[in-house]
């Protein structure tokens, strides 16, 4: 058995996969652990249940991003994010890898909980550990 990361960093197909109660979701254990993950993911997430025309479970939502030490977008963050990455990135992402390269900074055994595959791809070409693989 692997010993449990310090930190995971979780990007918001987790987190809405939990919310819309998706065929793949994540340990149950995972919600356990320290989570981080970037102010962006309250947007993203928000914006999904909107989408779907959610109407209920919105204080379940609220407790569960509550749980996350979310990090702002500064503007070293900002600008990471405008920098090559080594596989091309979408725009959202680009924001993520750059939030959890400057949590790694600080934090090296953080691991990235994600469910999307080019977010995953982009992750393992950083050398970012995955929490779910």
């Amino acid at each position: 058995m692997r010993p449990e990361p310090t930190v995971i960093y979780l990007d918001s197909s987790i987190v809405l996969a939990h919310v819309f109660l998706e065929s793949r979701t994540p340990p149950e254990a995972l919600w356990q652990q320290d989570l981080v993950s970037s102010r962006l993911l309250v947007y993203e997430v928000w914006n999904r249940i909107h989408a779907r025309g959610l109407k209920f479970g919105h204080d379940a939502v609220r407790a569960l991003v509550a749980r996350i030490y979310l990090l702002e977008l500064d503007a070293a963050r900002l600008a990471r994010a405008l920098e090559p990455f080594p596989v091309a990135v979408r725009t959202l992402d680009s924001l993520h890898l750059a939030t959890i390269e400057h949590v790694r900074r600080n934090q090296p055994d953080v691991e990235l909980a994600s469910f999307d595959q080019r977010m995953i791809a982009a992750a393992r070409a950083l050398g970012i550990p995955l929490y779910l693989s």
